[in-house]
Parts: C-alpha cells; structure tokens; sequence
C-alpha cells in the first residue's frame, strides 16, 4: 500500500484520539488537513495562526510522537496556515516548521514567531496568558445574588440564573435571555451567574463581554485580517455572556460572526447568557437565524 499524507495523518489521529479528551480531539485535530508528504515531512494545513500557536503549546509532545510511529525519528512536521483574504485573491498560505523540530527544511516562515508576545492574534482582550488558557472573566465580584434583591418583578429570571450557574450549560435555559428596561438589574443578574459559576467551577472559563466591545474587537480582527482568531478565541468560552445583544441590530457582520459562534458554544454543552432592553420578538434589525435561536432557551423579563 502506498504511504500518502492521507494515510500518515489517519494513523496519527488514530493514535491521538485515543490519548485526549474527545471534545479536544473534535476542537483541534479534525479541522486539520493533510497536504503533501514528501520524505520524511508531512505538511498539515490548519485554520489560523491562532490554532497553530495553541497546537504548539498545548500538543506538540503528542504529535510528535505520533508522527514519529509513523515516519521515523527524522519525522518533520510543517503547519500551512490558511490566511484568510478578504479581497477575493487566490488565498495565500505560509508555512512553518513547528519548534519541537529544530533544523531547517526551508519552510517559509511565518511573520509571527512562535513565542509571539503579539496577543492580539489569541485574546481581544489583550491579555496576555491565553496560553495556560486563563482568560480574565471581566466579571465585577460585586454583583452577586446575595445582593440581588428577589422580588415577583423578577423571580423567574432569578431562579433562572440560579439553575444555570448551579449547572452551566445542563439545564433548557440555554441560551438564557434576560430582558428589561434600564435600571432594573440586567448588568447584575448575568455577573451574579457568571461569579457563582466561577466559585462552583473554578475550571470553566467564564466571560462577561458587552455586545458593543464585542462588535469593536470584531471590526478590529477584520481590519489585521485575524477574524478567525477572533472565532477561535470565542470558541473556547466555556460561559459567554454577552450584554445589552440588541447593540447587534443593523450588524450583520456581527451577526454573522456571532451566528457561527454561538452555535459551536450550544453544540458543545456551553452556556450563552444574553441581555436585553427588549424581548426576541421586539428586536428590530436582527436576523431571523440568531433571533430563533434567542428562543432556543428560555426569554426571562425583568420589570
């Protein structure tokens, strides 16, 4: 039988699939593709800079020996990252030779080091640390439910949120929406979720982010052409709460992009908590794709 890049790939996957989790083999290794093969080298081409940096930090003890069980101690392996081009040209690639395996086979380099002190490719927040996957919460601890008020204007919300932090991403309330006018403790209720998520399971990575600062980082990744980092960043939330979701009417690239990401957190098992000055059916100027998924969960009012 002939030994293709194809066959190489599947007996590595084969291997490593049976020595990680199988959420982490679905989020890192079945998007990767196999390219050429050519001696000892086996090219593999992956989404983004950021996917790159993550498989670098994170598994390349494992690909490494799993390359090596198939081709050898002088195994090499290149990453061809898929750059994305907005402009409709033929799509660039670069190439790069990872650091587990010193000694130059004439890739082309990559403009970012690997030990890139450049966050903005892996966190839009700039904070650098993504790389132990500790990722701020953004969440004020002074919002908690001991000093959130319970009253019959918002009990249902409230008892929401208590199931939801008690078992994020377990419960039908996901997506959980709250929605209400000003000043009646929205803001409140999604940081009081996200604190006792965090105290119950200091594992998850919980983030609080307002859908306005959220459309600014996304504008931002379009610009430096990183919208897939942007994605993949997202992608990893374990609890995402977004904050005041009507900002997102007349948006579509917004909705668009949080379309993709929302539905890779649902399928998941993660938990997406939304607020709102007004209910899904109220919202003007959002698509009818993110608004049924709005309805998805449950729609708690505040008044």
């Amino acid at each position: 039988m002939s030994v293709t890049a194809n066959s190489v790939w599947n007996n590595c996957l084969a291997f490593i699939k049976d020595n990680i989790q199988p959420q982490a083999f679905k989020t890192w290794f079945e998007p990767i593709k196999p390219v050429k093969l050519s001696e000892k080298s086996l090219s593999i081409q992956v989404p983004s800079k950021f996917f790159y940096e993550w498989l670098e930090e994170h598994y390349v003890k494992l690909l490494k020996v799993a390359l090596t069980k198939e081709l050898g101690d002088q195994a090499k392996l290149v990453y061809i990252i898929k750059m994305e081009n907005t402009y409709g040209n033929k799509e660039p690639f670069t190439e790069r030779i990872p650091s587990a395996n010193r000694g130059n086979v004439g890739a082309q380099e990559m403009d970012v080091p690997v030990k890139s002190k450049n966050p903005e490719l892996k966190n839009p927040f700039v904070i650098p640390g993504i790389r132990n996957i500790k990722i701020e919460s953004q969440l004020n601890p002074n919002y908690n439910f001991d000093n959130f008020l319970e009253g019959d204007s918002n009990r249902l919300a409230r008892s929401a949120g208590m199931a939801v932090a008690n078992k994020p991403g377990g419960t039908s309330f996901n997506p959980l929406l709250i929605f209400g006018g000003v000043g009646l403790g929205k803001t409140h209720l999604a940081h009081a979720i996200g604190v006792d998520i965090k105290d119950k399971y200091p594992e998850r990575t919980v983030l609080y982010i307002s859908a306005e600062k959220f459309t600014q980082q996304y504008i931002e990744s379009v610009k430096k052409n990183t919208r897939n980092d942007f994605i993949h960043f997202y992608q990893l939330i374990d609890v995402l709460i977004i904050d005041d979701v009507q900002f997102f009417s007349g948006k579509s690239g917004t909705q668009d992009v949080f379309f993709h990401i929302f539905n890779h957190l649902h399928q998941n098992g993660k938990q997406v908590i939304l607020t709102s000055d007004k209910a899904p059916v109220d919202m003007q100027d959002i698509e009818q794709r993110l608004l049924s998924r709005f309805k998805w969960g449950l729609s708690a009012e505040l008044q």
